[in-house]
């Protein structure tokens, strides 16, 4: 149960509701990657859309073959109209969805699914755990073992994906010389956020300075820090965007407070961490507007 969110808040009581929620389950997850899919196509990245687009075919895939299984068992497709009651969220984007692509990979995608198909078999493993029939058990068990078989293959999807990347980025390194750190990425956001301040309006301008000036304070609290915040990142991949560069910095605070050992290094990054957030969500939300006022 550790890997749901929430415990399932009833039973299974016939295969005709079993069949309904497990495809209610396949098609949420068709959408939702077919939805991301669609977005990094927007956005430009076509290799990133095409990650998304097998892992929205592969789900599509699930549901066809409950609805034969269902069509073979019951003589009719899955009823959503069977299923009585709310079960637990097992689909979670961790984010994806709103991310700016520069921040995504391959190996990130296939992280969510496999912890997706991780609470899928979650929850199938307490449905068969709980089922009142052998017949009801039996289906849970082979859902259950389905989903830990699209686990495996996912997880040597993601191991192929990390190596690739990392050979990509070892040869990147090699290509050039300039890598930066936190310190240097939080002067970045300030250089960026000082230049979007000249074309803002007051008092918003006096804002983004403001945020310019702790960027600043940050770099230089880095500086003299013995904190190590992530490995260096080639300056040649550094997002030019703010809103981009501000998820990173963002994400690279909350990636050290996870593993940080130290007390009061631990409260130091979760303090920055914190203002990271809210600094983002101010970009998120007024820095396109602004951006669209001086065009």
């Amino acid at each position: 149960m550790a890997l749901l969110k929430e415990e399932p808040a009833g039973s299974v009581k016939s295969l005709e509701e079993l069949f309904a929620i497990a495809a209610a389950m396949e098609k949420e997850a068709a959408t939702r990657y077919a939805e991301i899919a669609a977005r990094m196509r927007q956005e430009g990245d076509p290799a990133l859309a095409e990650v998304f687009e097998r892992l929205s075919a592969e789900e599509q895939g699930h549901l066809d073959s409950i609805v034969h299984w269902s069509e073979k068992t019951k003589g009719q497709p899955p009823d959503f109209a069977r299923i009585r009651w709310e079960a637990p969220e097992t689909f979670d984007d961790e984010g994806v969805a709103l991310a700016h692509p520069r921040l995504l990979s391959a190996y990130r995608a296939l992280s969510m699914a496999v912890r997706n198909e991780e609470r899928a078999f979650a929850f199938w493993t307490y449905v068969a755990a709980h089922a009142e029939t052998p017949e009801i058990r039996q289906a849970a068990e082979t859902m259950a073992h389905e989903e830990l078989g699209h686990v495996a293959t996912l997880r040597r999807e993601r191991r192929q994906a990390f190596h690739a990347e990392r050979r990509k980025e070892d040869a990147n390194l090699q290509k050039q010389e300039s890598v930066i750190g936190q310190a240097d990425l939080e002067r970045r956001l300030a250089e960026l956020l000082e230049s979007v301040a000249v074309e803002a309006p007051s008092p918003r301008r006096a804002h983004i300075e403001q945020m310019a000036e702790e960027a600043r304070r940050n770099a230089a609290d880095l500086d003299g820090s013995v904190l190590a915040l992530g490995g260096a990142i080639s300056a040649q991949t550094v997002p030019d965007d703010p809103v981009a560069l501000a998820e990173l910095l963002t994400e690279r605070y909350l990636e050290a407070g996870d593993t940080l050992q130290d007390e009061d290094a631990l409260h130091q990054v979760q303090a920055m961490a914190g203002s990271a957030i809210a600094r983002l969500a101010w970009l998120r939300n007024d820095l396109p507007e602004l951006q669209r006022s001086a065009e």
